[in-house]
């Protein structure tokens, strides 16, 4: 399929989902009740993201995700993914400029961050209970996860 294919289809089908949300909206209660599944969708990745942010994998990508699903509906949520996501450009434009130095450090905080977070958890007792090795200092502080 060539390139103005794909973008006649990717029309078509833009102007069908518009047809159909434009339908939504002359219909109060099937609107109301369509803005707050995708309000609660949105934010519900929104915060699966924010919690991945400091674990290796795609927590960005997530927290974009949702913010582009809850700016379907709210202008708030856009305007906040705007700037979300100029902020988070500057911020790595700015780390890759930085010397490998600094980069290290935050390869090392980001391991701190994701190894205290599963000790508090209790994913590393878990882990040492699968593997045999159980020191009390692998039970979660808080006790969440441990006997």
């Amino acid at each position: 399929m060539n390139e103005s294919a794909n973008q006649s289809t990717y029309s078509a089908a833009k102007r069908r989902w518009a047809r159909w949300r434009d339908g939504l909206r002359e219909r109060p209660v099937a609107d109301f009740v369509y803005r707050v599944v995708i309000g609660v969708v949105g934010l519900l990745v929104l915060a699966v993201g924010i919690i991945a942010i400091p674990y290796p994998g795609p927590g960005w990508a997530i927290v974009f995700l949702g913010l582009a699903i809850l700016a379907t509906e709210f202008r708030a949520a856009q305007v906040a993914l705007h700037w979300v996501r100029q902020r988070y450009d500057a911020v790595m434009a700015w780390f890759g400029r930085q010397h490998i130095a600094v980069k290290a450090l935050s390869a090392a905080f980001t391991g701190l961050v994701v190894v205290a977070s599963l000790w508090g958890l209790g994913a590393l007792y878990w882990f040492g209970d699968l593997i045999g090795f159980q020191p009390a200092w692998l039970k979660s502080p808080i006790g969440i996860g441990s006997d």
